[in-house]
Parts: structure tokens; sequence; C-alpha cells
């Protein structure tokens, strides 16, 4: 049987079967509820199938803000809490993404806010879908190590300002077996089960500010903006109610971030965009997200200010030299840092190249008027770029590179994407890449990807 016990005032007992009942039956949990599960969770007391009952009971009944909080905390504090330094308060700052199709924000954000002055812990992910995560990128440069403890995270912040690691091992260690039951049980798209997860994590690295960037679209868990607004109204809820100054933006995922989807040939593209020769859809995105982290963190005396200091990094050198050092502190050999970050670098001296390359051309002239983010993440996916279980090996150097962006002029004939692709290109990815584009004879006007910002009281359209 699951666990019995003791509530605070020794009156009445705790049980996990009641808890899965009142939840099950449509009444709120109280705090000290949630945290007799959260602590059976992690200690092993409470049986699998008693855990997949309470989330199955969550994700119907839904967690309202005072138990979407609730589970937060817990979680936050079911291990680790990271600690730093007193005279760095104030300045820890982190962003995350909801994840989306050529997001290679992260390794382009963390040394343009080192470069600003303020503390980078960013804790990442793998990918486990149809694209690899921020760790997956970075570990396509040779040499870079993901895997630092609490003490070399504070020796790279100290000397550099910004490092991109893994998840340690007890850093929320309820996360891990709740996201692993929840991705069993069918209740992965529960808004509160969502919320916590990622606020817990981000809570757990004890920082003064985070943004979030919540995508919405054919490339992003939220397909609509309506969907993706109410996950991001919760997640700025629970990340202030837990301490941390929360905001989030919501961006467009219809189409891809910048022009390569990859993980070497992201990193290619960050390394552009940190020498100011990025897209602008990248850079723009990297602007708002930094530009709001200094505004927060009472780096700069307005926002309009705090945007034009990010964008100087980018183009006075800076942020690359960030991220070089960022390089060499996280084990990559010096002179492959210093190379690879050379102005006007041929990367893929370095970063690992696909044995072969398709160029797939436009049938007719007109005006780029869509690009299916999914369509371009399945390819990349089945070419190797992404993994569909945990622990599965990727392939580094396959993927996509757009010649073109929404509303752009094309002539028929001329390249639209070039295939990354070791082997045979197999002709059922080359029909599916080739649905992906969408021409028309008419301009395309565009509007940017940022299409709002949530704050704590306000939403701005």
């Amino acid at each position: 049987m699951g666990e019995t016990r003791q509530d605070s005032c020794g009156d009445n007992a705790l049980s996990i079967s009641d808890l899965i009942g009142r939840k099950r039956d449509g009444k709120a949990l109280l705090e000290e509820e949630i945290e007799f599960f959260v602590q059976g969770v992690v200690e092993g007391s409470i049986q699998g199938a008693q855990i997949g009952a309470m989330l199955m009971a969550m994700f119907i009944r839904g967690l309202d803000d005072a138990e979407t909080a609730s589970l937060t905390r817990a979680m936050t504090h079911s291990g680790d809490v990271l600690k730093w330094p007193k005279e760095w308060k104030g300045s820890i700052v982190d962003k995350h993404s909801t994840g989306g199709v050529g997001d290679k924000v992260s390794l382009v954000l963390a040394p343009a806010l080192a470069a600003c002055g303020v503390k980078v812990p960013m804790v990442s992910g793998r990918g486990l879908g149809h694209t690899g995560g921020t760790l997956d990128k970075l570990e396509s440069i040779p040499g870079f190590n993901v895997s630092l403890s609490h003490d070399d995270m504070l020796k790279v912040l100290e000397d550099v300002g910004c490092c991109i690691v893994g998840q340690t091992s007890n850093l929320v260690p309820a996360d891990k077996i709740l996201y692993a039951t929840r991705d069993v049980t069918s209740t992965t798209e529960c808004i509160g089960l969502i919320t916590s997860s990622i606020i817990s994590k981000k809570v757990a690295e004890s920082l003064d500010s985070l943004v979030l960037d919540v995508k919405f679209g054919q490339g992003a868990f939220s397909d609509t903006e309506e969907m993706a607004r109410q996950l991001a109204t919760r997640m700025v809820k629970a990340g202030n109610r837990s301490g941390v100054k929360t905001e989030a933006l919501l961006t467009d995922m219809n189409s891809p971030l910048g022009y390569m989807i990859g993980n070497a040939l992201e990193v290619a593209e960050s390394i552009d965009c940190l020498h100011g020769k990025g897209p602008k859809d990248l850079t723009e995105l990297v602007k708002q997200l930094g530009g709001r982290l200094l505004a927060s963190a009472n780096k700069a005396p307005s926002l309009e200010k705090a945007f034009s200091m990010i964008d100087k990094t980018l183009h006075d050198g800076t942020a690359i030299a960030k991220f070089a050092d960022m390089m060499k502190a996280q084990g990559v050999n010096a002179d492959v840092a210093d190379k690879l970050c050379a102005k006007d670098a041929d990367v893929f001296e370095i970063l690992p190249k696909s044995e072969h390359t398709t160029e797939l051309k436009a049938k007719t002239s007109g005006y780029v008027h869509g690009i299916d983010a999914m369509k371009c993440a399945v390819v990349s996916g089945k070419l190797g770029a992404g993994r569909t279980k945990a622990g599965e090996a990727i392939s580094p150097d396959v993927g996509l590179t757009l010649s073109v962006q929404i509303g752009d002029k094309i002539e028929e004939g001329s390249t639209w994407v070039t295939v990354h692709h070791n082997g045979e290109l197999p002709i059922v990815l080359f029909e599916k890449i080739s649905g992906a584009i969408d021409i028309k004879p008419d301009i395309k006007q565009t509007t940017g990807k940022v299409l709002g910002v949530i704050t704590e009281n306000i939403s701005e359209q």
C-alpha cells in the first residue's frame, strides 16, 4: 500500500489513496497534501500506479493557480537548490523556451548577457523528438562538456559569466520521476503539470529574473496563440509567486527560426549571430529576450537601452569573446575555440559536416508565404538530427539550410533549401520537404516572431 502519514496537527492521517480520490472528485489539494505527494514520489514510498493515478486526476481535473504554485515549490525543494555568492544577488538571470524548430537562441543569448555583466547559469536539456536540444547542439563542438558540478559552475560563472549545462541528478529529482510517468500515461499536455515542471527547475537555479519564450504554431507544443497565452500566463504567475521576476514572450513558430536546422548547423548560425551577421528574426529575438532580462535586473534605465546593449555585444566582439571563453571553460581546446570564433572562419573545418548535400529548387516564381516548421522538423529528425527515445544517439552533422524566409521573393529554379544528409536521401523525405514551402504571386507582409508579452499584471498585445 502507499504511504500514510500524520498531518501537522497529528489528528488526521494523510493517505495517498484519499488524496487521489479527492483530486479525482474535483477538489483542490492543499499545500501540505501536495508536499506529501511529492515527498512520497522522491522517497519511493508511493507506488508507481498511484503516481500515475494522481497525475491522471490532475490532468482531468486540472490544477488551479494555488495548486500549481504549491506543486512548483514542492518540486523545487525535492532536491538541491543552487547557491550563489551574495554579491551576485539581483544579477542572476536565465531564459526558457518551450521548444521550436531552429531554436538556437540560448547559444547566442547566454554569452551576450554575460557580456552585459549579468550571471547566466543556464541549465538546459537534450532534445526528445524531431530536433536536438541545446546540449546536443553544444556537444557537436569537439570537447564541449555539459556535465559540470556546482563548484565547476561557480568557477565558470565567476570567470566567464555564463555556462550552459545539463541538469544534475539531484536538481529537482521529483520532476524526473513525474516527467517519466507523464510520458507513459498520456498526461503530458496539462498546463499545471507543464508549468510546475519548467518553473521548479528554474527556481532551483536560484534566479533573480527569468524570461520565457513561449512558442506557438506548426512547429511548437502549443498549436494556437491562445493555448500559448494560457501556458505563458500560468508560468509567469508561478515564477513570480516563487520569488523569481518572470515574464514571457509569445513567439511565432509556424516557420523555422533562422535559416539552419540541425545541431552543428545551428552552432554555425549562432556563431554568425555572435559576429553580428545572424538572421534578422534570430537577432531580434535574442535582443528582445536579453533586453527584458537586463531591464528586470536593473542593468539598463529603459527597455530600449537594454535592447541596444544586447545588440552592441553582437557587433563589438564582446559576445563572441564570451562564447569562446565559455567553450574553453567547459572543456574545448583553446586553439579550437579561438579558431571557431575567428572572424570569417570556416567553422566546418571544426564542426562535423554531412557526407552529402541535396539542393531543392523552387517550382515557381513568387513570394514565400509559408515554410512549414513541422515538416522541416520531421525531415531533420528522420535524417538523424533528433531522437525518439532518451539516450538514443543523434547525428550532429545532418539537417537543413534554408535559402529564404517568409516574405522573400524567389525565382523559379532557384535553391530554397539544402538538405544535409549521410547516405542516400530517401525519396519520402525528399517529397516531404518539397511540400514544406508555399509560394504565391502576391507579396507577403511579415510581422516578426514576437507577437505578445505576458507580465504579472498585464498582457501587451
